[in-house]
């Protein structure tokens, strides 16, 4: 283990274990406590820096929009992927950032946790029960209704799907709501949305008719990356394209490459690489169907309204699993190649 990887370890168990009661002796909120329509003013707080974790927060952000007509958000994350992925999100106000590497900006760092005393909100949110640093600054932030983030035994009892990284937020503010005499009636659950705008999909037909030549068929994507044990091996991704070609002659097929500039089936399909993600969004979102391990450009597929594949070995599908859209995730541990082109089928027949 890396000398960096284990520092990050003593630190989130020391911080768990300084900020474990940090909620417990909060008031919950009670029925006239505050009129859901008097919530204007919004700071949701998810400080993490990767791109899977801030599309993960889109649905929370849509669900705000839709409680609370004419509010305004703030976010507090960390590093700038925000800005992209929010850019058409008009009710979002403010970006709050904490730069990526603390250590090598330590004044702006605590500048950014000093500034969140500053502003006063109607509601507060920390939409990850298990940071720390989120349920701190939660409790440091001036609100007139705090969640903290840990969900109530009854949401456990009433949806199957709870454990979800982007589903349990929505559901606990709506809890809390109801203890604000909120009668809301049972909405559909949010999904992951970049809300890419018809120029940008517009622009991204016209790259993606340029990879294909224009040629009439429909297309499915593939990303065959992903970070550490969660990559697959050439092997297997060969395996995978090869029975693609052959059970799906009339479509394209086409490789989205990481920054990295890598092919675990060496580059023979057609490819693409773009640093931008709106605009690699707008690509995806012009094909049928997009296949890859789970990783943050599988959540920009999802967010950008294309059905997903996801294939999971290590991190669990309850919590990260691609959905809405007909996506599916499946733990290819626990299934094989002819239940992975079942579920390709059910989306593209």
């Amino acid at each position: 283990m890396k000398f960096k990887t284990r520092v990050n370890k003593v630190r989130r168990s020391i911080m768990r274990s300084i900020t474990k009661n940090i909620g417990s002796s909060y008031s919950e909120p009670k029925k006239g406590d505050i009129a859901v329509s008097e919530i204007k003013s919004v700071l949701i707080i998810r400080p993490n820096h990767r791109l899977g974790n801030q599309l993960l927060l889109t649905p929370l952000v849509q669900e705000v929009i839709n409680t609370f007509e004419g509010c305004t958000i703030d976010l507090f994350v960390k590093g700038g992927v925000a800005h992209p992925v929010f850019e058409n999100y008009t009710q979002i106000n403010n970006i709050i950032k904490l730069p990526r590497k603390p250590f090598d900006n330590v004044f702006k760092y605590a500048k950014s946790w000093l500034s969140i005393k500053k502003q006063s909100y109607d509601l507060v949110i920390n939409a990850d029960r298990n940071s720390s640093s989120g349920k701190l600054l939660t409790q440091l932030a001036k609100a007139k209704i705090k969640v903290f983030g840990d969900i109530d035994e009854s949401i456990k009892e009433t949806y199957l799907d709870h454990e979800h990284i982007s589903k349990y937020p929505v559901y606990n503010l709506r809890f809390y709501l109801t203890k604000l005499g909120l009668d809301k009636p049972e909405a559909e659950m949010p999904v992951l949305d970049i809300k890419l705008s018809d120029e940008e999909i517009t622009k991204g037909n016209t790259i993606l008719n340029d990879i294909i030549k224009n040629n009439g068929k429909k297309t499915i994507c593939i990303y065959t990356n992903a970070t550490g044990n969660k990559c697959y091996s050439e092997a297997w991704w060969e395996n995978v394209y090869s029975r693609l070609l052959k059970e799906y002659p009339n479509y394209n097929i086409i490789e989205m490459l990481p920054i990295e500039n890598i092919s675990k089936i060496n580059f023979k399909a057609p490819h693409f690489y773009s640093q931008d993600i709106r605009e690699m969004g707008a690509i995806i979102r012009n094909t049928s169907i997009f296949i890859s391990a789970d990783n943050g450009v599988m959540h920009l597929a999802s967010a950008s309204l294309v059905p997903v594949v996801g294939f999971f070995s290590r991190t669990n599908t309850k919590i990260y699993g691609s959905y809405g859209n007909g996506s599916v995730a499946l733990n290819t541990n626990e299934t094989n190649i002819d239940d992975w082109f079942k579920a390709i089928g059910n989306i593209l027949n």
